[in-house]
């Protein structure tokens, strides 16, 4: 085998970056951003589009934006070994196949796209072509958990030929999905993934680490012999294309990293119910100082509403932050109903408006941010701290990535910010990682 081929990453927020390290985070995607990344030693990296907080429509139009610049930055660079993956969720909740189906049409033809969602550090691991969640040492469908009744993006099944025939209204019948089970991938999956054509649709296991390396070996020598494949995965399949050696600085140190030993700051927007536990946890350790955004206000009031709480969150924070407490700004847990998606997510545009208000309001010594959810995260990175680019350092735990802000930011330069996203980690999680960080 030859070169290996540059892995081009869309992820739908920021937090699928979560099992690699030392590659480039592209927050945005005109065509010289995307050069910088295809020009990275790195042989992977990440442009974040953030489309699962998007409607269906501008998640399509997003995803054509990108793929269109891409074929300009690659066309311009003269890299023509690569693959891409539509890195999604690994509970199964995102714009499949919208994504998929707009990838193909503009950088295809392909001759299969892999739908791979296991993530092995989260405890999601795909057997017999149906997804598990790990719930306390209890491996549990991924249809009989809180993300299948997600208000967006629900789903009814967790064996993921169904799941294909029931994302695609049909279009990808159930009994024409290719299934490679664990058998398949432990005995080696080359002569089948030579035989795949016309974008067939393939569900793949995966139980172990392990069991994703083998697999990804076999897909990059089917793509040395010209090939050509489209992922929608969860991380661990990036683990396992990437193959990085060991991230350099290890999760016990990253502490190192906080400036001058100074209080953070954590920001809380995601309200799955794993969030609500670690935050009720984290508001228990003694150093944090726990502060409420009532988004209902925003909800009943509207902007002149948004000014005054903006006003009424940053002198919280500033107080807090002044008397060395690490201030824990979160969203209020009850879920507001809305009459439909699109206006849910027109909310929550305004609430994460809001939460961006706050970062830039933040006092501009703070020793590090923790965000916790993938599009807060994602929100946090593009337009809080108004990055282009963030160099990806590591997981300071499984799952949870260390960014660092480059040295000649305006406001926070050198600032670690810890992207810890809504379903990782058990309950004391969120509380540990603070403590550990803060001490």
């Amino acid at each position: 085998m030859t070169n290996k081929p540059q892995i081009i990453v869309l992820d739908d927020d920021p937090t699928g970056s979560q099992t690699v390290h030392s590659c480039l985070l592209l927050l945005k995607w005109d065509v010289e951003t995307l050069r910088e990344g295809l020009r990275d030693d790195s042989p992977i990296f990440f442009i974040l589009t953030n489309t699962r907080s998007l409607t269906p429509e501008l998640a399509a139009s997003v995803t054509q934006e990108v793929c269109q610049n891409l074929k300009l930055a690659i066309a311009s660079t003269g890299i023509d070994d690569f693959l891409i993956v539509s890195r999604s969720d690994s509970t199964l909740r995102g714009h499949y196949p919208i994504e998929t189906d707009v990838i193909a049409q503009e950088l295809g033809p392909f001759d299969a796209h892999f739908l791979v969602p296991a993530f092995f550090e989260g405890g999601r691991v795909t057997l017999d072509s149906t997804h598990y969640l790990n719930i306390n040492g209890v491996l549990t469908p991924v249809h009989e958990t809180e993300f299948a009744k997600d208000s967006v993006f629900h789903y009814q099944y967790s064996y993921l030929p169904k799941y294909v025939a029931e994302k695609t209204q049909g279009r990808i019948p159930e009994n024409t999905v290719s299934r490679f089970l664990l058998e398949d991938l432990r005995g080696g999956s080359l002569e089948r993934l030579l035989k795949l054509e016309n974008n067939q649709c393939v569900v793949v296991d995966g139980e172990t680490q392990a069991d994703l390396n083998r697999f990804a070996e076999d897909v990059l020598t089917a793509a040395s012999q010209g090939k050509r494949f489209l992922f929608r995965s969860g991380a661990s399949i990036l683990t396992a294309l990437a193959a990085l050696p060991p991230q350099p600085i290890a999760p016990e140190n990253m502490a190192e990293y906080v400036r001058q030993g100074k209080p953070g700051v954590v920001v809380v927007g995601s309200h799955v119910q794993k969030t609500t536990e670690q935050l009720t946890a984290l508001l228990n350790i003694e150093g944090t100082e726990g502060i409420e955004v009532d988004v209902a206000r925003l909800q009943d009031e509207g902007a002149n509403q948004s000014t005054q709480l903006l006003r009424e969150i940053l002198e919280k924070v500033q107080i807090a932050h002044s008397s060395g407490q690490t201030p824990v700004v979160y969203t209020s847990r009850n879920e507001l109903t809305f009459p439909d998606v699109k206006t849910r997510l027109e909310f929550g545009t305004i609430v994460s408006a809001l939460l961006m208000d706050v970062v830039r309001g933040l006092p501009s010594d703070i020793g590090f941010l923790i965000s916790k959810g993938g599009i807060t995260s994602n929100d946090v990175l593009s337009v809080g701290l108004a990055l282009t680019s963030a160099r990806l350092l590591g997981q300071i735990i499984a799952g949870c990535s260390m960014v660092i802000t480059p040295s000649d930011h305006p406001q926070f330069p050198s600032l670690p910010v810890v992207l810890f996203p809504g379903n990782v980690g058990n309950a004391d999680a969120l509380g540990r990682l603070t403590r550990n960080i803060s001490s």
